[in-house]
């Protein structure tokens, strides 16, 4: 139950601090210049709007960063929650279940205006759709672990982006390449989104102890 509170507690800051409409709007202006920048080749198009939604997926995730953790160690909430016994793993694992639910469906919905707009035909769309359920997930984990990592430094939003998008090319490559690729592109971006999960928790806990000391 307590879990279930931090998480919603995440979904309340993400709505009022409009960290769903800058991530939806990024994502949605990329998808439409796009076709502006390359040209109206409707063949092109098909061929790389796969790869142009993952690109914007990925920095439409990285938009949230700094408020990911940053605001609650400078107000003393990660000190609230060790005090009231709440391990630092867990409040980074909710925080990575909140910052997926505040993003991921929406961009998946928003996915399918973009397939229009990229001229991607249904089959590659439902692709799209399914690697960015499994990819999503280790986005968002990856996005906390940075938080934490660059919570309280100076430009901590180009720090973080420096930090997260090396680290997040193994989900973009074979995001992308489960497009055109066989199951095992989607085994492997499922491998890769699994072991950000299972690690980044632990990391941004890290990251916080050291940052309250």
């Amino acid at each position: 139950m307590r879990f279930t509170a931090l998480v919603a507690r995440e979904l309340r800051r993400a709505w009022s601090s409009g960290g769903l409409v800058m991530p939806l709007a990024f994502f949605l202006l990329v998808a439409i210049l796009f076709p502006f920048a390359i040209g109206p080749d409707a063949k092109l198009l098909a061929r790389v709007g796969g790869g142009v939604v993952w690109t914007a997926a990925l920095l439409a995730a990285l938009l949230p960063v700094e408020r990911l953790i940053a605001p609650d160690l400078e107000n003393g909430m990660i000190d609230q929650f060790a005090v009231r016994g709440i391990a630092e793993a867990s409040v980074a694992a909710a925080k990575i279940v909140g910052h997926w639910l505040g993003f991921a469906p929406a961009l998946m919905v928003a996915s399918v205006i973009a397939a229009g707009l990229l001229n991607l035909p249904g089959n590659i769309l439902v692709r799209v759709e399914i690697g960015l359920l499994i990819g999503t997930p280790g986005l968002a984990a990856l996005g906390v672990a940075t938080a934490a990592l660059t919570a309280g430094l100076r430009g901590a939003g180009a720090v973080a982006g420096l930090v997260m998008l090396p680290l997040a090319v193994p989900l973009l490559i074979f995001g992308a390449g489960a497009i055109d690729g066989g199951v095992g592109a989607f085994k492997l971006l499922g491998a890769v989104s699994l072991l950000l999960l299972a690690g980044s928790p632990f990391v941004a806990a890290a990251a916080m102890r050291l940052a309250r000391t």
